[in-house]
């Protein structure tokens, strides 16, 4: 499985690499802009991402207008909604407010709350039938 890692916070992108690494191969980046770069390079070389693990609160781009671009791009691509990578929104908040915008306006395919244990992980993989 090919993984992307959205994050701002060193330390929480650095266990995330740690946790997911068993997983397949993660890359790591540190906001929304560079995730788009990311994401469109994968495309590019014919080798796009699986999953993302996608941060809300991040400067310069926050994961909610990230998320949204990245499935205009899908769109624009024509990926259909079955085939468009799949998305775990993170965070340390538990506000329905963002939950909800992530699930209507972006098509996340989930959500979780940091901190983000190795079991949590495991179990919204496992219910997004990717491997």
């Amino acid at each position: 499985m090919k993984i992307l890692v959205v994050e701002d916070d060193f330390a929480s992108r650095r266990m995330m690499q740690k946790i997911l690494a068993e997983f397949g191969d993660v890359d790591v980046v540190v906001d929304g802009m560079e995730a788009l770069d990311a994401f469109s390079l994968a495309w590019e070389e014919a080798s796009p991402y699986d999953l993302i693990f996608m941060d809300i609160m991040m400067p310069k781009m926050d994961g909610q207008e990230a998320l949204k671009r990245i499935r205009e791009m899908e769109n624009k691509m024509g990926v259909s909604p079955v085939d468009e990578v799949k998305v775990i929104m993170t965070t340390v908040m538990e506000d329905p407010k963002s939950v909800i915008q992530a699930f209507q306006e972006g098509a996340a395919s989930a959500y979780l709350v940091k901190p983000i244990s190795l079991e949590a992980i495991k179990k919204e993989i496992g219910k997004l039938k990717i491997t």
